[in-house]
């Protein structure tokens, strides 16, 4: 990165802008420098750019409280007030759950996912992701040309998950669907006819769940939808709303971000043929490769918290009330913490010490999953593809718009089968 781009005024910049949406680095870069945690003037909402001060936030729930819903609407505005009608009449309004609580109400809604992740159930998967993966790499065109989104990052991570949800298979072109309405839900960049239309999306997918939650209570399966719905000694039945409201979250974390990981790590392969000749050769370096895509290309590029109180942080006073965005596609190239942070280094010794999958009582639940998908992926990738180039300029590749995610619409590449 030049050195002028790193000591831009942060002011120059726009994290509304679409093209800083889509390469957000020297923005970052010139806040850390400037300003690590710096006010946005589009909406007031205080950005947390370097390392140290994130986990500061991410362990604080007491300060820094994930219950974000009132204090992020009254910022933004409510563009469709009859969005909420929508869902009293025909659906079930959402109810703050898991990432939207803190301890000890998101102690409740975390012990029923700690039966689902467990160490034992991913390695048990790990047979069955093989064999997904080597199956999708099979149907890969014989022209050698395929956009590694949809025939590869998209159905692999979406297939594990209605797998673990214990639903068809047939029905995964509606889970995307509905994954894509949720992320655009929480891009905040949305028009109002998306909203409207992402909402209509979202009572097909609520009533979809409330079926599939009512057969498992009825009938229960060694699946996470029935892992939600059973009761352990000491614990309280969840509602409806708070079922679906898990549901969301589950769905987007279990596919979304994976999807993301994976497609920017085949590009970076693609892009660094040196790394991929390494790795076909030192399979075991698979693992660091996994973790430093996490870090450089951050599939989370923040989440929203809520201060609680006034509180000073990197040299700045957040009033009580403020919306804070705990940026971990900033922290996560500190240079503080991580040296020459936009060089890609497959052989970074701290490459796992990203914060990509959170920290604290928040720490994604489904990291070991997502970390299985990508390594099985990888290795498997490079075992049977003789190259991976760009089947495009890099230039015309772009990601979804969103203030919080990172995600690849396309990604057009050329292989040969070995």
């Amino acid at each position: 990165m030049a050195g002028a781009e790193l000591h831009q005024d942060p002011a120059a910049f726009s994290l509304l802008d679409p093209e800083v949406q889509e390469c957000p680095y020297p923005f970052y870069a010139s806040v850390r420098q400037q300003c690590p945690v710096y006010r946005l003037p589009e909406n007031g909402f205080y950005l947390v750019s370097r390392y140290d001060d994130l986990k500061r936030v991410l362990r604080d729930t007491s300060t820094f409280s994930n219950a974000v819903g009132l204090a992020r609407d009254a910022a933004v505005g409510d563009l469709m007030p009859s969005i909420t009608r929508m869902y009293k009449e025909r659906g079930w309004q959402p109810q703050p759950t898991l990432q939207r609580t803190d301890p000890p109400a998101h102690t409740r809604y975390r012990r029923p996912i700690a039966r689902t992740f467990t160490a034992r159930r991913v390695q048990s998967m790990r047979n069955a992701i093989a064999a997904s993966v080597d199956a999708l790499i099979e149907d890969f065109p014989d022209s050698g040309v395929t956009d590694f989104v949809s025939s590869f990052a998209v159905p692999l991570p979406c297939g594990v998950i209605a797998d673990q949800f214990g639903v068809p298979r047939e029905d995964v072109p509606k889970l995307k669907l509905w994954s894509d309405a949720l992320m655009d839900s929480f891009s905040m960049m949305m028009t109002p006819e998306r909203e409207l239309e992402v909402a209509e999306l979202l009572l097909e997918f609520q009533q979809y769940f409330a079926r599939a939650f009512e057969e498992r209570i009825r009938a229960p399966a060694d699946d996470m939808l029935s892992d939600l719905v059973r009761i352990e000694a000491g614990e309280q039945p969840m509602s409806m709303n708070e079922l679906l409201d898990m549901m969301s979250q589950l769905l987007t974390g279990g596919n979304d971000t994976t999807t993301g990981a994976l497609a920017e790590g085949a590009l970076l392969l693609a892009t660094y043929p040196e790394v991929q000749r390494r790795l076909r050769t030192e399979p075991e370096l698979v693992d660091n490769f996994v973790e430093e895509v996490l870090r450089l290309e951050s599939p989370v590029q923040g989440l929203m918290r809520v201060t609680t109180r006034d509180v000073e942080l990197g040299g700045t006073m957040i009033p009580s009330g403020s919306v804070v965005i705990a940026r971990y596609g900033s922290a996560n190239r500190d240079e503080s913490h991580f040296p020459n942070p936009d060089f890609f280094d497959a052989d970074r010794a701290e490459a796992k010490e990203h914060l990509a999958f959170g920290m604290g009582p928040h720490f994604c639940p489904g990291a070991m999953l997502a970390r299985a998908e990508m390594q099985i992926a990888f290795r498997n990738l490079l075992a049977q593809l003789g190259s991976i180039e760009l089947a495009a300029p890099q230039p015309t590749l772009a990601h979804h718009r969103s203030l919080l995610h990172r995600r690849l619409k396309a990604l057009p590449i050329r292989y040969q089968t070995l």
